[in-house]
């Protein structure tokens, strides 16, 4: 059975899975996301993650169509989702003139949101992102930029995107000056693979009711299950370097996880869930076998001894910021 968290401080409910369609359009056919956004609700999955750029390059912006074709089929799917996009990056759009390379400003936030609602097929975004920090940008601009479509109800909540804690602290500071609630989650790049975070990221977003949103928790499929015994169209199998890198780590975590009866993705998954500053991973299912492989991963409980294997496979900074680097 799904499970559920409030999204950071905020009173909205997501599941603690968050399905993400990245592939859609790009290596999965419309039919087979269509699918998987049915299955996703059957199973309780109730929070959608996408950004306008998906599609990627001169296609930018086909994942939220095709989101916005399957909410435009009724029986409550718009309704039923919590939905959440991103933007900051190149629309592709020559009417963007100078202002389309990646950044964010109140002129792309306005331009991109409409345009993200229209592909949508949509009148609000449960959650808005900035898909990346850009911090030569006030502020100021982005608060007052923010508050516009807040009140006419286009969104509900702000989010961010790799943001250092820095950022975040900053925003908090800036929100709070402003008697707003300021950003409510932040979807940053955490996995066995990539542990950084730990050192200032998560406890700044824990501290400051920020809820984590992790992408990439399988580490682009290199923990996946595959990278050691590629298939054919698999990506790890265009990348040995990387495997060959890591070979010694996945082997020890395939070994692990066969003791513990499951698989290396949903082991990895149930890992990145556990942190206490986590709201839910991304999933991004290529196909739905993929996709019904991952729903138990809410299920498994990782107990001390496990977790401490893990930490000797996949060491990590050795802790929050400074004490894992100062006496």
């Amino acid at each position: 059975m799904m499970k559920y968290s409030y999204l950071g401080r905020s009173g909205l409910k997501v599941s603690k899975l968050c399905l993400g369609t990245m592939n859609f359009g790009v290596d999965t056919e419309e039919k087979e996301a269509f699918q998987i956004m049915d299955a996703a609700l059957d199973a309780g999955i109730n929070f959608f993650d996408t950004a306008n750029i998906y599609g990627w390059g001169e296609n930018a912006g086909r994942t939220e169509e095709i989101i916005g074709r399957w909410f435009a089929q009724g029986g409550g799917r718009r309704e039923k989702t919590v939905l959440a996009t991103k933007f900051y990056g190149d629309m592709h759009d020559v009417n963007d003139g100078p202002n389309r390379e990646g950044g964010l400003s109140a002129y792309k936030l306005r331009r991109h949101l409409d345009a993200s609602l229209r592909r949508l097929q949509t009148d609000h975004i449960e959650l808005y992102q900035m898909h990346h920090v850009d911090r030569n940008v006030s502020w100021d601009e982005l608060w007052e930029a923010f508050q516009v479509p807040v009140y006419q109800g286009k969104i509900g909540y702000v989010g961010s995107s790799n943001f250092a804690g820095r950022d975040l602290v900053k925003a908090q500071y800036e929100a709070k000056a402003r008697h707003l609630i300021g950003l409510v989650s932040e979807q940053h790049k955490y996995s066995l693979l990539c542990r950084l975070p730990e050192l200032e990221v998560l406890p700044a977003a824990q501290e400051l009711g920020i809820g984590v949103i992790a992408w990439s928790p399988l580490d682009g499929g290199l923990l996946g299950g595959n990278a050691l015994k590629p298939i054919e169209g698999s990506k790890r199998a265009s990348n040995p370097e990387r495997v060959e890198k890591f070979r010694a780590q996945l082997e020890a975590f395939a070994s692990l996880s066969k003791e513990l009866g499951e698989s290396e993705a949903n082991v990895a998954l149930a890992w990145t869930l556990a942190h206490p500053a986590m709201t839910a991973p991304i999933i991004g299912p290529r196909t739905l076998e993929q996709f019904q492989n991952t729903l138990r991963v809410v299920d498994i409980e990782l107990d001390e001894s496990t977790l401490q294997k893990l930490d000797e496979i996949f060491p990590g900074p050795g802790g929050s910021a400074p004490k894992a680097y100062a006496w």
